[in-house]
Protein backbone atom coordinates (compact mmCIF):
# COMPACT_ATOMS: atom_id res chain seq x y z
CA UNK A 1 0.00 0.00 0.00
CA UNK A 2 2.96 2.52 -0.43
CA UNK A 3 1.70 5.92 -1.68
CA UNK A 4 -1.93 5.17 -0.51
CA UNK A 5 -2.71 7.60 2.40
CA UNK A 6 -6.69 7.23 3.85
CA UNK A 7 -8.61 10.78 3.17
CA UNK A 8 -11.84 12.05 3.73
CA UNK A 9 -14.32 11.92 0.72
CA UNK A 10 -17.44 14.34 1.00
CA UNK A 11 -20.70 14.10 -1.48
CA UNK A 12 -24.01 15.35 -1.56
CA UNK A 13 -26.44 12.87 -1.16
CA UNK A 14 -30.02 11.91 -2.16
CA UNK A 15 -32.05 9.30 -0.36
CA UNK A 16 -33.58 8.00 -3.08
CA UNK A 17 -37.04 6.70 -2.67
CA UNK A 18 -36.99 4.04 -5.33
CA UNK A 19 -34.43 1.93 -3.86
CA UNK A 20 -36.32 2.41 -0.92
CA UNK A 21 -39.30 0.46 -2.81
CA UNK A 22 -37.40 -1.81 -4.26
CA UNK A 23 -35.89 -3.22 -1.09
CA UNK A 24 -39.85 -3.19 0.26
CA UNK A 25 -41.03 -4.98 -3.05
CA UNK A 26 -38.01 -7.71 -1.86
CA UNK A 27 -38.56 -7.91 1.19
CA UNK A 28 -42.49 -8.51 0.60
CA UNK A 29 -43.22 -8.21 4.30
CA UNK A 30 -46.35 -6.30 3.47
CA UNK A 31 -45.86 -3.48 5.60
CA UNK A 32 -47.05 -0.13 5.08
CA UNK A 33 -44.86 1.32 2.32
CA UNK A 34 -42.26 4.17 3.43
CA UNK A 35 -41.66 6.80 0.75
CA UNK A 36 -40.70 10.20 0.05
CA UNK A 37 -41.44 12.57 3.44
CA UNK A 38 -41.27 9.78 5.81
CA UNK A 39 -38.23 9.12 7.89
CA UNK A 40 -35.93 6.66 6.88
CA UNK A 41 -35.92 3.12 8.52
CA UNK A 42 -33.04 1.78 10.33
CA UNK A 43 -30.05 0.92 8.04
CA UNK A 44 -31.75 1.68 5.14
CA UNK A 45 -29.66 4.06 3.94
CA UNK A 46 -27.22 1.15 3.00
CA UNK A 47 -30.20 1.33 0.04
CA UNK A 48 -30.94 4.70 -0.31
CA UNK A 49 -27.40 6.14 -1.13
CA UNK A 50 -25.43 3.50 -3.16
CA UNK A 51 -24.54 4.63 -6.56
CA UNK A 52 -23.59 2.44 -9.52
CA UNK A 53 -19.90 3.39 -10.36
CA UNK A 54 -18.73 3.41 -13.54
CA UNK A 55 -17.78 0.61 -15.44
CA UNK A 56 -14.14 1.11 -16.13
CA UNK A 57 -13.53 1.70 -12.69
CA UNK A 58 -14.57 -2.04 -12.02
CA UNK A 59 -12.09 -4.56 -10.96
CA UNK A 60 -12.04 -8.68 -11.26
CA UNK A 61 -14.11 -9.19 -8.35
CA UNK A 62 -16.98 -6.51 -9.51
CA UNK A 63 -16.09 -4.29 -6.75
CA UNK A 64 -14.59 -0.62 -7.63
CA UNK A 65 -10.39 -0.92 -8.27
CA UNK A 66 -9.17 -0.23 -4.47
CA UNK A 67 -6.80 2.72 -4.05
CA UNK A 68 -9.18 5.34 -4.20
CA UNK A 69 -10.94 5.39 -0.31
CA UNK A 70 -10.06 2.04 -0.16
CA UNK A 71 -6.68 1.43 0.30
CA UNK A 72 -5.17 -1.35 -2.48
CA UNK A 73 -5.37 -4.59 -0.26
CA UNK A 74 -3.46 -7.46 -2.29
CA UNK A 75 -6.02 -9.81 -0.67
CA UNK A 76 -9.16 -11.32 -3.27
CA UNK A 77 -11.79 -12.13 -0.56
CA UNK A 78 -14.05 -8.80 0.43
CA UNK A 79 -16.08 -9.30 3.41
CA UNK A 80 -18.88 -7.13 5.41
CA UNK A 81 -17.63 -8.51 8.68
CA UNK A 82 -19.80 -6.21 11.01
CA UNK A 83 -19.97 -2.19 12.28
CA UNK A 84 -21.93 -0.07 14.59
CA UNK A 85 -24.31 2.70 13.68
CA UNK A 86 -25.53 5.04 15.77
CA UNK A 87 -28.63 7.13 15.15
CA UNK A 88 -28.65 10.96 16.55
CA UNK A 89 -31.26 12.57 14.55
CA UNK A 90 -33.95 12.05 11.85
CA UNK A 91 -33.04 11.10 8.15
CA UNK A 92 -35.87 11.92 5.48
CA UNK A 93 -36.85 10.21 2.72
CA UNK A 94 -36.43 12.20 -0.63
CA UNK A 95 -33.74 14.85 0.73
CA UNK A 96 -30.42 15.44 0.40
CA UNK A 97 -27.91 14.53 2.90
CA UNK A 98 -23.76 15.48 3.48
CA UNK A 99 -22.14 12.42 3.51
CA UNK A 100 -18.58 12.17 4.63
CA UNK A 101 -16.51 8.83 4.78
CA UNK A 102 -13.13 7.89 5.75
CA UNK A 103 -11.01 4.81 6.56
CA UNK A 104 -9.73 5.23 10.02
CA UNK A 105 -7.95 1.45 10.70
CA UNK A 106 -5.86 -0.69 8.38
CA UNK A 107 -4.86 -3.80 10.19
CA UNK A 108 -2.86 -6.56 8.94
CA UNK A 109 -3.37 -9.67 10.73
CA UNK A 110 -2.53 -13.70 10.62
CA UNK A 111 -5.65 -16.05 10.88
CA UNK A 112 -6.06 -19.59 11.15
CA UNK A 113 -6.84 -19.63 7.39
CA UNK A 114 -3.78 -17.18 6.20
CA UNK A 115 -3.62 -13.42 5.79
CA UNK A 116 -6.26 -11.03 6.63
CA UNK A 117 -6.61 -7.21 6.85
CA UNK A 118 -9.31 -5.39 8.30
CA UNK A 119 -10.44 -1.81 7.43
CA UNK A 120 -12.41 0.23 9.06
CA UNK A 121 -14.79 3.26 7.49
CA UNK A 122 -16.26 6.26 9.22
CA UNK A 123 -19.27 7.15 7.57
CA UNK A 124 -21.26 10.72 8.64
CA UNK A 125 -24.82 11.33 7.28
CA UNK A 126 -25.67 15.11 7.46
CA UNK A 127 -29.00 16.67 7.47
CA UNK A 128 -29.78 20.06 8.43
CA UNK A 129 -27.30 20.99 11.43
CA UNK A 130 -23.36 20.35 12.03
CA UNK A 131 -23.27 17.55 13.89
CA UNK A 132 -23.98 14.13 11.98
CA UNK A 133 -27.35 12.56 12.45
CA UNK A 134 -26.39 9.02 11.96
CA UNK A 135 -21.99 7.94 12.24
CA UNK A 136 -21.28 4.38 10.97
CA UNK A 137 -18.01 2.43 11.25
CA UNK A 138 -18.03 -0.85 8.90
CA UNK A 139 -15.52 -3.39 9.10
CA UNK A 140 -14.18 -4.83 5.95
CA UNK A 141 -12.05 -8.05 6.02
CA UNK A 142 -9.76 -8.72 3.41
CA UNK A 143 -8.48 -12.47 3.19
CA UNK A 144 -6.78 -14.76 0.79
CA UNK A 145 -9.01 -16.98 -1.52
CA UNK A 146 -10.89 -19.95 0.00
CA UNK A 147 -8.40 -23.50 -0.70
CA UNK A 148 -8.43 -24.95 -4.22
CA UNK A 149 -11.10 -27.82 -4.32
CA UNK A 150 -13.35 -29.02 -7.30
CA UNK A 151 -16.01 -26.67 -8.33
CA UNK A 152 -19.65 -28.15 -7.53
CA UNK A 153 -22.39 -28.05 -9.87
CA UNK A 154 -24.56 -25.45 -9.87
CA UNK A 155 -27.88 -26.34 -8.72
CA UNK A 156 -31.00 -27.08 -10.45
CA UNK A 157 -33.75 -24.52 -11.20
CA UNK A 158 -34.96 -22.93 -7.94
CA UNK A 159 -38.01 -21.02 -7.63
CA UNK A 160 -37.76 -17.90 -6.41
CA UNK A 161 -39.52 -17.96 -2.39
CA UNK A 162 -42.30 -15.93 -1.37
CA UNK A 163 -42.37 -13.67 0.83
CA UNK A 164 -38.42 -13.97 1.74
CA UNK A 165 -38.65 -12.24 5.32
CA UNK A 166 -41.62 -14.03 7.33
CA UNK A 167 -42.80 -14.10 11.13
CA UNK A 168 -43.03 -17.56 11.75
CA UNK A 169 -44.69 -17.04 15.77
CA UNK A 170 -43.99 -13.97 18.04
CA UNK A 171 -40.55 -13.27 18.34
CA UNK A 172 -39.04 -15.74 15.73
CA UNK A 173 -39.08 -15.12 12.01
CA UNK A 174 -37.09 -16.92 8.89
CA UNK A 175 -35.14 -15.42 6.04
CA UNK A 176 -35.19 -17.51 2.91
CA UNK A 177 -33.04 -17.20 -0.01
CA UNK A 178 -32.93 -18.06 -3.54
CA UNK A 179 -30.67 -16.25 -6.42
CA UNK A 180 -33.01 -14.13 -7.63
CA UNK A 181 -33.69 -12.12 -4.87
CA UNK A 182 -30.05 -11.77 -4.41
CA UNK A 183 -29.79 -10.48 -7.88
CA UNK A 184 -32.26 -7.77 -7.20
CA UNK A 185 -31.00 -7.05 -3.39
CA UNK A 186 -27.66 -6.58 -5.77
CA UNK A 187 -29.69 -4.35 -8.23
CA UNK A 188 -31.11 -2.42 -5.30
CA UNK A 189 -27.23 -1.58 -3.16
CA UNK A 190 -25.56 -1.19 -6.29
CA UNK A 191 -23.32 -3.96 -5.46
CA UNK A 192 -21.72 -5.93 -8.53
CA UNK A 193 -19.47 -8.65 -6.11
CA UNK A 194 -19.66 -11.59 -8.25
CA UNK A 195 -19.78 -13.85 -5.17
CA UNK A 196 -23.38 -12.88 -4.77
CA UNK A 197 -24.83 -13.78 -8.74
CA UNK A 198 -21.55 -15.40 -10.63
CA UNK A 199 -21.59 -19.25 -9.68
CA UNK A 200 -18.79 -20.19 -11.19
CA UNK A 201 -16.47 -17.29 -9.94
CA UNK A 202 -17.91 -17.49 -6.10
CA UNK A 203 -17.06 -21.11 -6.13
CA UNK A 204 -14.34 -21.40 -8.75
CA UNK A 205 -11.94 -18.52 -8.10
CA UNK A 206 -12.67 -17.33 -4.65
CA UNK A 207 -13.59 -21.03 -3.26
CA UNK A 208 -17.15 -20.77 -1.48
CA UNK A 209 -19.34 -23.54 -2.07
CA UNK A 210 -22.39 -21.84 -3.47
CA UNK A 211 -23.54 -18.08 -4.13
CA UNK A 212 -23.14 -16.22 -0.94
CA UNK A 213 -25.97 -14.27 0.76
CA UNK A 214 -24.97 -10.42 0.86
CA UNK A 215 -23.69 -9.85 4.83
CA UNK A 216 -25.74 -6.33 4.36
CA UNK A 217 -28.81 -8.07 3.54
CA UNK A 218 -28.69 -10.61 6.94
CA UNK A 219 -28.21 -7.69 8.98
CA UNK A 220 -31.25 -5.41 7.65
CA UNK A 221 -33.22 -8.48 7.53
CA UNK A 222 -32.68 -8.45 11.45
CA UNK A 223 -33.52 -4.74 12.01
CA UNK A 224 -36.37 -5.03 10.00
CA UNK A 225 -38.00 -8.01 12.41
CA UNK A 226 -37.03 -5.29 15.29
CA UNK A 227 -38.75 -2.50 13.47
CA UNK A 228 -41.70 -4.66 12.62
CA UNK A 229 -41.94 -6.56 16.20
CA UNK A 230 -41.71 -2.69 17.79
CA UNK A 231 -43.20 -0.09 16.06
CA UNK A 232 -42.56 3.28 16.81
CA UNK A 233 -39.64 2.70 19.19
CA UNK A 234 -36.30 3.33 16.95
CA UNK A 235 -32.87 2.18 18.10
CA UNK A 236 -30.33 4.87 19.12
CA UNK A 237 -27.56 2.47 18.46
CA UNK A 238 -27.19 -0.71 16.30
CA UNK A 239 -24.10 -3.01 16.83
CA UNK A 240 -23.72 -6.09 14.13
CA UNK A 241 -21.35 -9.22 13.16
CA UNK A 242 -21.10 -11.57 10.47
CA UNK A 243 -19.99 -14.24 11.84
CA UNK A 244 -20.21 -17.05 9.36
CA UNK A 245 -21.54 -16.88 5.97
CA UNK A 246 -24.95 -18.15 4.96
CA UNK A 247 -25.15 -19.52 1.25
CA UNK A 248 -27.71 -19.66 -1.58
CA UNK A 249 -30.67 -21.39 -1.71
CA UNK A 250 -31.21 -21.99 1.66
CA UNK A 251 -33.04 -20.80 4.78
CA UNK A 252 -31.90 -19.23 8.52
CA UNK A 253 -34.40 -18.56 11.42
CA UNK A 254 -34.46 -15.49 13.69
CA UNK A 255 -34.99 -14.95 17.03
CA UNK A 256 -33.78 -13.63 20.04
CA UNK A 257 -29.95 -13.47 21.08
CA UNK A 258 -29.97 -13.75 24.78
CA UNK A 259 -25.82 -13.68 25.15
CA UNK A 260 -25.79 -9.40 24.75
CA UNK A 261 -25.76 -6.66 27.26
CA UNK A 262 -28.25 -4.69 24.74
CA UNK A 263 -31.50 -3.76 25.27
CA UNK A 264 -32.53 -6.04 22.42
CA UNK A 265 -30.33 -8.96 20.27
CA UNK A 266 -31.39 -11.01 17.93
CA UNK A 267 -29.24 -13.52 16.02
CA UNK A 268 -29.56 -15.15 12.05
CA UNK A 269 -29.37 -18.96 12.91
CA UNK A 270 -29.03 -21.52 10.25
CA UNK A 271 -29.31 -25.29 9.40
CA UNK A 272 -27.53 -27.41 11.74
CA UNK A 273 -23.82 -28.28 10.63
CA UNK A 274 -22.29 -31.67 9.74
CA UNK A 275 -21.89 -31.76 13.56
CA UNK A 276 -25.45 -31.19 14.35
CA UNK A 277 -24.86 -27.84 16.07
CA UNK A 278 -27.07 -24.78 14.86
CA UNK A 279 -24.62 -21.83 12.75
CA UNK A 280 -24.98 -18.56 13.75
CA UNK A 281 -24.57 -16.32 10.73
CA UNK A 282 -25.21 -12.83 12.22
CA UNK A 283 -25.94 -11.04 15.12
CA UNK A 284 -27.51 -7.48 15.74
CA UNK A 285 -27.67 -5.41 19.00
CA UNK A 286 -30.31 -3.08 19.53
CA UNK A 287 -29.77 0.01 22.19
CA UNK A 288 -32.91 2.37 22.63
CA UNK A 289 -32.97 5.58 23.88
CA UNK A 290 -33.68 6.21 27.73
CA UNK A 291 -37.31 6.56 28.85
CA UNK A 292 -37.28 10.90 28.98
CA UNK A 293 -34.52 11.15 26.61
Amino acid sequence: MTGWEPYTVTTEEYLDPAPIAALQALLDTRDKPVGAGEPLPPLWHWVALPRWPESGSIGPDGHPVRGGLLPPVDLPRRMFAGGDVQFNGELTIGTTVRREARVVAVTPKTGRSGRLVVVVVEIGLFADSASPALVERQELIYRDPGPATAQPPAPASVDPVAAPLRRVRDGVWELRTDPTLLMRFSAATANAHRIHYDWPYATGVEGYPGLVVHGPLMTLALAETIRLDRPGAGPARLRHRNLAPLFCPGSARIGRHTDSDADLAVALTGTADPGGDPRIHTVLHADFPALGD
